[in-house]
C-alpha cells in the first residue's frame, strides 16, 4: 500500500508540474502574441524612397543601373536611420553651410560638393586614423601643397574659409584631370593616382562602373544620400524647426603680430577668454605663438554678447519645420 500512495504522489507531482509548465508556457506564448500584435500595430521601419532621377553636381546618376540604386539605398539607409548623426548633421549646416556655399559659388564649384564635406568631416574639425584634419580631412602634403599654413603653431586645414577654398582648388584640379565632377569626387577619397590606376586597368571611364576598394565604392553614393537627406529632410523622417539649428556665430575681427605672442593674455586683453579664442580661431595649435617669421594674422573673438543664445539667436525663434538644407 506505501508503494502505491508513494507512486500516487509522485504521478501526482508530475501532473501539477506539467500542468505548471504548460500553463507557463501558454501565458508566455500569449505574451509574445501579444507583443507581435503590438510591433504589428505600432512599430514600422520603412524603406527610403528612392527617386526616379538624380544628378550630381550637373551630372546624370545612371540609376537606370541596379546596382547604383541599391548602392544609393544602402546610403540612404543607413544615414536616414543613423539618426543621430544625420540629426547633428542638418542642425551644423546651417552654420557652416552659408560659408561654404558662398566660397563654392566664388570658385565656380558646383554647389553640390558641400555634401562631400558632411561626409568628411560632420562639418566639424576631426583628425582621421591617417592624419587627415579639418573639415574637408586634408593630409598635411595635400594641404600644402594647396596653400594651406600647416606646423606646430597654425593649422589652417581647420580654418573653414581657408579649407574650403583650398578644397576647390584641389577639386577643379581634380575634375580636369578625369573630366568629370563624379570621378573628381571618387580621387579625392582614394587619390588620384589610385583612381587614374583602376580607370585604366579596367578599361573603364565611369566611376559607377569601377570595381574599387568598399570605402570608395560607397563614397559617392554617401555624398547623395546626404544630399538627398538633407534637400529634402521631411521626407525621410528628419522633423527640425529653424530654431532648433546651429545659427551662425556673430565676431569682430582683430590683428594679431608680433613674435611671442601669449595668446592666453590676448585672449583677456580682447575681452574674451581663451577657450573662445581657440573655438573662433580653430587653426591655432598653441596657446603661445613663437611666430619666427614674423607674419600678422586676423582672428576671430565674439562680440560683446556673441556667447550669449538669445543674442545670437535674434530674429531666428522661427519655429517653422526646415524643408531644404
Amino acid at each position: 500500500m506505501k508503494k502505491l500512495s508513494i507512486i500516487a504522489i509522485i504521478l501526482a507531482s508530475v501532473a501539477i508540474v506539467g500542468e505548471a509548465f504548460i500553463f507557463a508556457t501558454r501565458k508566455e506564448n500569449n505574451n509574445d502574441e501579444i507583443l507581435t500584435r503590438a510591433i504589428r500595430a505600432d512599430y514600422r521601419v520603412y524603406a527610403p524612397p528612392l527617386p526616379d532621377t538624380l544628378s550630381f553636381a550637373g551630372e546624370r546618376v545612371p540609376l537606370n543601373l541596379w546596382f547604383v540604386r541599391e548602392g544609393l539605398d544602402r546610403e540612404l539607409i543607413s544615414n536616414m536611420y543613423y539618426q543621430s548623426s544625420t540629426l547633428f548633421n542638418i542642425k551644423r549646416a546651417a552654420r557652416v553651410f552659408p560659408t561654404i556655399e558662398r566660397i563654392l559659388k566664388a570658385e565656380g564649384v558646383p554647389q553640390d560638393f558641400k555634401y562631400l564635406c558632411v561626409i568628411e568631416s560632420g562639418l566639424q574639425n576631426v583628425t582621421s586614423p591617417a592624419g587627415a584634419n579639418g573639415y574637408w580631412q586634408f593630409m598635411k602634403t595635400t594641404g600644402q601643397k594647396y596653400g594651406l599654413e600647416i606646423n606646430d603653431e597654425i593649422d589652417m586645414r581647420n580654418d573653414l574659409e581657408a579649407s574650403t577654398r583650398a578644397a576647390c582648388r584641389y577639386l577643379k584640379d581634380l575634375k580636369r584631370r578625369f573630366g568629370g565632377w563624379t570621378e573628381a569626387s571618387a580621387a579625392y577619397n582614394c587619390g588620384e593616382n589610385g583612381l587614374e590606376k583602376r580607370l585604366a586597368n579596367q578599361r573603364q571611364r565611369s566611376y559607377y562602373e569601377l570595381y574599387l576598394n568598399k570605402e570608395t565604392q560607397r563614397y559617392v553614393y554617401r555624398i547623395l544620400a546626404l544630399k538627398l537627406i538633407m534637400q529634402h529632410p521631411q521626407d525621410y523622417g528628419f522633423c527640425v524647426r529653424r530654431c532648433d539649428t546651429y545659427p551662425e556665430l556673430p565676431y569682430e575681427e582683430v590683428e594679431l603680430s608680433g613674435k611671442d605672442v601669449d595668446l592666453v593674455q590676448f585672449a583677456v586683453d580682447n575681452g574674451t577668454s581663451y577657450k573662445m579664442l581657440r573655438t573662433y580661431n580653430p587653426w591655432l595649435t598653441t596657446d603661445k605663438l613663437k611666430n619666427k617669421s614674423g607674419k600678422s594674422y586676423t582672428l576671430r573673438i565674439p562680440t560683446k554678447k556673441g556667447t550669449e543664445y538669445n543674442t545670437i539667436t535674434r530674429g531666428k525663434h522661427d519655429t517653422t519645420v526646415i524643408e531644404s538644407i
